[in-house]
C-alpha cells in the first residue's frame, strides 16, 4: 500500500487571502472594483451584471478545480496510514483497514482489503463514567504517536511477484508443530521462505499436538481460501501437492540452524528445489532470521495480521464471547501461565504448597529435557530473575498496584490452571468479576471444541485482542503475537510486568501500599503499549514490534 498524506492537510487546499486580492486587481474584476455611476466613461463602461456573472463563473470553476486537485491527490496516494488521534474510535478502525492490501503485485478479480483481511478488535471504550483519577489512568489508552499500518512493497518486490505468484515447478511443504501461536509463527515463516526460494507453498501441515492431543488440520483453525487469496500476489499457494511431485522416498529437512538468512536458504536449498521440485521442512520455530530485508518484514506482517484469519465458526464464536465482555464496559484480559507444563518447564514453585510442588518436581525429574533456562539456579533465583510466571496472588497485587478498580471485569485466557479453582482463588478474592470463555459460553457453544486446544486458544486470542487492557504474566508466543497485533490495530494498551524489577518490592513488608502503587506505576509507565521500534534491540521479531517496517508515522 502506498503512503497517504496527512488527512488534515490533504483533504483541503488553503489559499492565501492575497491570492484573491491579486485576482480582483486584474481585468475584468478591476472594472467591478472601479465601477461608479459618477465615473462612468466610454473607456471603462462595463455592466455590473456582466462582471458579477463573470466572477460567479470563475469562482465556480475555481471550486471545481480545487475538488479535482483534491481527489486526484487522494487517488494517487491510496490510503495506507490514516490520520487520527484516537485509537478508541470505531471510525479509526474502519479508516485504517478500508484500504487495498494487494499493491504488491498482480491484478486480482476480487481485491482483498485490509478491512476484510485483518482481524480487527472491537473498539476500545472511552474513559467515561464514575471513575476516579487513578482508575481513568488505568483504562486510558496509550498515545499511538500517529503510527498506522503501512505495507508499501518496493517496485522490485512487485515486479518479482508476477513470476513468483505463477510458479508451478517448485513446491515447499512445511510441517508446523507446537501450540496454536507457535504454529502461527511457523506458518508466517513458511510463506516468507517460499517467497525467498520462489516456490509454490502447499498449505502447511499441522503436526498432531501430543501434549494436548489436538489433531486439528489447517482448515479446522484458519480460513484457507482467505489465506490463499490474501497472498495471491506474493506467493502461489495450493491445497495439496500435485501427484507429479510425489516420490517414494521423501527427505525431510529438520536440522535448520537458528536465525538463517535468505542467502543461507538459497545456498542450501535452491539446487535441491530446482532438481527435485520438492522441499519438505519441519521444525521451523525461531529458525528464520528476525533481521530480514524490509519487503520480507512487510510480508510477515501481511501474513500474520491479514492472511491468517481464523475459520468462520471460530471467528464468530470468538467475537460473540468478546461482545459479552465488551457490552458491559471496559475489561482487562490477562494471560495467566498456570498450566502444569509451564511449571514443569520453568523450574518454578507453584505457590500452592508442598503437595503441588512435589508433583511438579517428580514430573520434572523424570523429564529433565523439559526444563528450560539455566539449570544451576534455585527456585528463588529463577523467580527473582523474572523467569517464573506470576501466580494468581502476585497478579492480584500487581493489578491493585497499577490502579485497577476492584469492580474491573477480568477475562482470564489460558488453559486449565494446575491446582484448579484453588490456584485462582487469591485473584478472585481481590477481583470477584473473574470470567473465562467457559463461564461466558452459552448452551454448549464450547462443547464441540473441548478437546481442541488450538480452537480454545484462538477464542482466547480474539477476546484478548478486543480487551481495553491486556497483561501477559510470562512471555510466550501468544503474548508476543498479541503485543504486535494490538500495536498494529492502534497500539491498544498492553502491559508487560517488569518482574525482575518489581518482585523485590513484593517481598519488602516495609513498603506501604501507597508507596507500592507509586513504584508499580513508575516501573511500567513506559511499557503500556506505546509505539516501540523493532530496531531498539537486536533480533526483535517484526510480528511483536511492527514499527517501523509495517507501520508509518504521519
Amino acid at each position: 500500500m502506498a503512503r497517504t498524506r496527512n488527512s488534515k492537510s490533504s483533504s483541503f487546499i488553503s489559499l492565501n487571502p492575497s491570492f484573491f486580492i491579486h485576482l480582483f486587481s486584474l481585468p475584468p474584476f478591476n472594472s467591478l472594483h472601479n465601477y461608479s455611476p459618477r465615473k462612468n466613461s466610454r473607456i471603462t463602461q462595463t455592466s455590473p451584471f456582466l462582471s458579477f456573472c463573470f466572477i460567479s463563473l470563475l469562482i465556480t470553476l475555481t471550486f471545481f478545480a480545487i475538488l479535482l486537485i483534491t481527489f486526484t491527490t487522494f487517488f494517487q496516494n491510496p490510503l495506507s496510514c490514516t490520520g487520527t488521534s484516537s485509537s478508541s474510535s470505531p471510525l479509526f478502525l474502519a479508516s485504517v483497514f478500508a484500504v487495498a492490501s494487494s499493491r504488491s503485485g498482480s491484478v486480482q478479480d476480487e481485491q482483498i482489503t485490509l478491512s476484510t483481511g485483518a482481524m480487527v478488535p472491537l473498539p476500545a471504550h472511552g474513559v467515561v463514567g464514575n471513575f476516579s483519577e487513578e482508575e481513568e489512568e488505568f483504562w486510558k489508552q496509550p498515545d499511538n504517536q500517529g503510527y498506522m499500518p503501512c505495507l508499501d512493497f518496493s517496485l522490485k518486490y512487485r515486479k518479482a511477484s508476477a513470476k513468483i505468484s505463477k510458479e508451478k515447478r517448485k513446491f515447499l511443504v512445511v510441517v508446523a508443530s507446537g501450540g496454536l501461536n507457535q504454529q502461527r509463527n511457523q506458518i508466517v515463516d513458511a510463506v516468507v521462505i517460499a517467497r525467498i526460494l520462489e516456490a509454490t507453498l502447499v498449505v502447511p501441515v499441522l503436526q498432531v499436538n501430543h501434549i494436548w492431543g489436538d489433531d486439528s488440520e489447517f482448515s479446522d483453525i484458519f480460513d484457507v481460501e482467505h489465506f490463499k487469496k490474501t497472498l495471491i500476489a506474493d506467493v502461489r499457494i495450493v491445497a495439496s501437492l500435485p501427484s507429479t511431485h510425489f516420490v517414494s522416498k521423501q527427505t525431510i529437512n529438520r536440522d535448520l540452524p537458528f536465525h538463517v538468512s535468505p542467502l543461507w536458504l538459497r545456498a542450501r536449498f535452491l539446487k535441491q528445489l530446482n532438481q527435485e521440485g520438492l522441499l519438505i521442512l519441519k521444525g521451523l520455530d525461531s529458525k528464520l532470521s528476525k533481521n530480514l530485508p524490509p519487503d520480507l518484514q512487510k510480508l510477515k506482517c501481511k501474513v500474520a495480521f491479514h492472511a491468517l484469519r481464523f475459520a468462520t465458526p471460530i471467528r464468530e464464536l470468538g467475537y460473540q464471547i468478546a461482545r459479552r465482555m465488551w457490552i458491559e464496559g471496559p475489561y482487562v484480559a490477562i494471560h495467566l501461565r498456570l498450566e502444569k507444563d509451564v511449571w514443569i518447564r520453568t523450574g518454578c514453585l507453584t505457590g500452592l504448597g508442598r503437595q503441588y510442588d512435589s508433583i511438579i518436581s517428580r514430573e520434572r525429574d523424570s523429564h529433565p529435557e523439559y526444563l528450560t533456562g539455566k539449570l544451576n539456579m534455585t527456585h528463588a533465583q529463577r523467580r527473582l530473575a523474572g523467569m517464573c510466571p506470576l501466580n494468581a496472588s502476585e497478579m492480584a497485587r500487581f493489578l491493585k498496584g497499577l490502579g485497577a478498580p476492584i469492580s474491573a471485569r477480568i477475562y482470564v485466557a489460558g488453559g486449565e490452571p494446575f491446582g484448579g479453582t484453588q490456584a485462582m482463588q487469591p485473584l478472585k478474592n481481590e477481583f470477584p468479576n473473574l470470567l473465562t470463555k467457559h463461564t461466558l459460553a452459552r448452551n454448549g457453544e464450547l462443547t464441540p471444541y473441548l478437546e481442541k486446544s488450538s480452537t480454545l486458544a484462538a477464542i482466547d486470542y480474539i477476546v484478548s485482542l478486543s480487551s481495553d487492557v491486556f497483561i501477559n504474566s510470562h512471555g510466550g508466543n501468544m503474548g508476543r503475537a498479541l503485543e504486535g497485533h494490538r500495536a498494529y490495530v492502534g497500539h491498544r494498551k498492553y502491559i508487560k510486568p517488569n518482574k525482575r524489577m518489581m518482585l523485590p518490592f513484593f517481598e519488602d513488608s516495609s513498603v506501604s501500599e501507597q508507596e507500592f502503587k507509586r513504584i508499580m506505576k513508575k516501573l511500567h509507565r513506559k511499557s503500556q503499549g506505546q509505539p516501540e521500534s523493532r530496531a531498539k534491540k537486536i533480533d526483535r521479531d517484526v510480528i511483536a514490534y511492527p514499527v517501523p517496517e509495517c507501520m508509518c508515522k504521519q
